[in-house]
């Protein structure tokens, strides 16, 4: 499928909706959401203005990718229409850093006029726009940065739908304790803050459970590209596990030549499910059978809501939905929901009615906005299997087990 990041646009529900009605034909007509009633409100409502920032280049393209899929398919399947108010949709490419991402982003308030924006991958991105949204009085809705700083804040205009790092890898702390009883894990990870972030949630979680750490390694970001002395430490360490945050090439690699050092044979690897998800698998290939991971989502969650979320979202973008394209549909849904109770379509009256809106029932559980503005959800313990051929994300328990 052509990876390449789509160029930014502006449309009405006018284009929307006839976007819509090609993917709800291949979808057999089938919707997760809205109805010709709201649709029909939407136009004697008004519109609302949405901001969607994500990468449309640099490395972080393709979660940028997802996202706008994410984002689209919630879209499309409700007429161009949120809340009773067609949309008109206005982007920035939020690039890889936030010299580019901050102002990028801060045009679509300051010239564009979006009530409400979605979006936003790089957590120092979304760290440097804090202001900028709380002085302008518009809500941001964060579809993946997860540094637990962000919402540490206490502003009233910035969500996520996402997660915090912290708690991805705390998830499965009490999962790796109770495998590894009386046994020992070593701790791996790319040396920035995600990496320090992931690392201090598992540790917590892992020790209020009474595991055992072995021993502990950040590597240098971006440059590294030869494990041998890193996997030659965690040999010679005992562990009897490992647990690893690593994401995009350095999980590639990591995974392959975690394998090709023949650890996979001696210990368990553990990680969160950034260490496998999405286009990862179709790199690690054999390599990452056997892995376990935390994250919010997996395609293999068998319910009603998101079976017809992944088969919809296949047929659209002939890929299964990442965590990435669901924090964003769920981000678009929450947006949803809170423009249709709001006082006032604007960024306060949005902003008043996000703490508000209360469940949200979505292709990943029920889940909501906890005090901090973080999503209070459910965790799934994954497995990398070979299902009939293909690598999938099965799930083996959830974060309650």
């Amino acid at each position: 499928m052509d990876r390449s990041p789509r160029p930014p646009r502006r449309f009405t529900a006018v284009g929307a909706g006839l976007l819509s009605a090609a993917l709800l034909s291949a979808c057999g007509g089938g919707s997760l959401g809205g109805d010709d009633d709201d649709a029909d409100g939407g136009s004697e409502s008004g519109t609302v203005t949405v901001g969607l920032s994500y990468p449309q280049s640099g490395v972080y393209a393709p979660l940028g990718e997802d996202i706008r899929q994410g984002f689209d398919l919630y879209l499309e399947q409700n007429d161009g229409v949120l809340g009773g108010h067609e949309v008109e949709l206005v982007t920035a490419d939020e690039g890889e850093n936030p010299q580019v991402g901050v102002p990028a982003t801060e045009r679509l308030i300051t010239q564009d006029g979006a009530d409400v924006v979605i979006g936003i991958v790089n957590s120092a991105t979304a760290l440097g726009l804090r202001d900028a949204f709380d002085q302008n009085e518009v809500p941001l809705i964060l579809a993946n940065a997860g540094a637990n700083e962000i919402t540490e804040s206490g502003s009233d205009y910035i969500w996520r739908s996402s997660y915090r790092n912290g708690d991805v890898s705390g998830a499965i702390g009490p999962h790796v304790a109770e495998e590894v009883g009386d046994g020992s894990v070593y701790l791996i990870a790319a040396d920035y803050a995600a990496g320090e972030e992931h690392l201090a949630g598992f540790r917590e979680a892992f020790e209020e459970a009474g595991g055992t750490i072995a021993g502990e390694t950040l590597t240098p970001f971006g440059t590294t590209s030869d494990w041998q002395p890193y996997l030659a430490e965690i040999r010679s360490s005992g562990a009897d596990a490992v647990f690893a945050f690593y994401a995009g090439s350095e999980a590639a690699n990591f995974v392959q030549q975690f394998d090709q050092f023949g650890l996979s044979d001696e210990m368990q690897l553990y990680g969160n499910g950034f260490l496998v998800e999405g286009d990862l698998l179709d790199a690690q290939g054999e390599s990452a059978i056997g892995i376990q991971t935390s994250l919010p989502y997996s395609d293999q969650i068998d319910t009603d809501v998101n079976r017809e979320f992944v088969e919809a979202y296949t047929e659209a973008y002939d890929e299964v939905p990442t965590i990435y394209a669901l924090s964003a549909y769920d981000a678009a849904a929450a947006a949803d929901a809170a423009i249709e109770a709001a006082d006032s379509v604007d960024g306060p009256g949005i902003a008043a009615a996000l703490g508000e809106i209360g469940e949200i029932d979505s292709p990943r559980g029920p889940w909501s906005f906890d005090e901090n503005h973080d999503p209070l959800t459910p965790y799934y313990i994954r497995e990398v299997q070979d299902v009939d051929g293909v690598l999938t994300n099965v799930i083996i328990g959830t974060s309650e087990d």
